[in-house]
């Protein structure tokens, strides 16, 4: 099973996915896969293909501004949780998908949290991996400073930052032909890099983890919380406290995996993730 590359019209901007489909027709809900800062769906690949031979429909868009989805000027998108969470429902209707399993990563993971929050009806089971889930998590200073002014300026427009935080999250190199299609957008136009920096700008994580350390506490449908627990930005004992205080989560520790999980280590994120997603209650 191989992820096929697709692009989707959603009002005036231009949407990039990846996605795999099961040889067989399948009843079971589709599975959404978001990415973090600064990564694209390009990630999730092997999950996805993992995912697909086991009879799911998996799905991973690039975030509008990231990877080959479109980068909308800032004053046409405004790169907040609000404008993302309004993006990502418009781009979930085009594509049709009314009820489906959403997995979130990294530091947008938290907006796919928020929207989840306010659409429970169309989440059908929710798997977190190393996202900023308690008020405990702060932006890490190598993706931070990103949103410097000046600074942030013309570090977004080194192709080589995704290298530096890719690896920077985790103990792992990440191959050369991996960096390649990571770099590409941002050796392509300097639309990557002003989209990058005015995500981190906006990030308010603040906001973001209070939200999601009290909504989720009444969230009913079940929640598997992966943690790679090399991670040096986000620690186990975050996950531990959200775990702790949501009923409806279980937390997997991944050992010698960091930050990134679908790509430090794809296939423990897989075997976790399916026997969760497969089960009936």
């Amino acid at each position: 099973m191989t992820t096929t590359e697709n692009w989707i019209e959603v009002g005036s901007v231009t949407w990039f996915y990846r996605d795999a489909k099961p040889v067989n027709e399948t009843t079971k809900p589709p599975v959404v896969l978001l990415h973090g800062l600064p990564s694209q769906s390009y990630g999730w690949r092997e999950v996805m293909e993992a995912l697909a031979d086991q009879g799911f429909w998996a799905i991973a868009p690039d975030w509008l501004g990231f990877g080959f989805s479109d980068k909308p000027d800032k004053r046409d998108f405004a790169y907040t949780s609000a404008a993302f969470q309004t993006a990502l429902d418009a781009w979930m209707q085009a594509m049709n998908l009314e009820r489906v399993h959403l997995v979130v990563q990294g530091f947008l993971g938290s907006v796919g949290l928020q929207y989840a929050l306010q659409h429970p009806d169309r989440i059908e089971r929710l798997a977190i991996l190393n996202a900023p889930i308690t008020p405990e998590a702060k932006v890490p200073w190598k993706i931070g400073m990103l949103g410097i002014p000046l600074v942030g300026d013309m570090l977004t427009q080194d192709p080589l930052l995704v290298d530096r935080t890719l690896e920077g999250g985790g103990q792992y190199r990440v191959s050369d032909d991996d960096l390649d299609v990571y770099r590409r957008p941002f050796l392509k136009s300097s639309d990557a890099g002003r989209s990058l920096l005015a995500t981190v700008q906006n990030l308010r994580l603040s906001e973001a983890t209070a939200q999601i350390s009290t909504g989720f506490k009444s969230w009913d449908a079940p929640i598997q919380v992966q943690w790679g627990v090399n991670d040096p930005w986000l620690s186990l004992e975050q996950a531990q406290a959200f775990v702790q205080q949501t009923p409806a989560a279980e937390l997997v520790s991944l050992e010698e995996v960091g930050h990134y999980p679908q790509q430090d280590w794809p296939e423990k994120v897989a075997n976790a993730l399916i026997p969760f997603l497969r089960r009936s209650a």
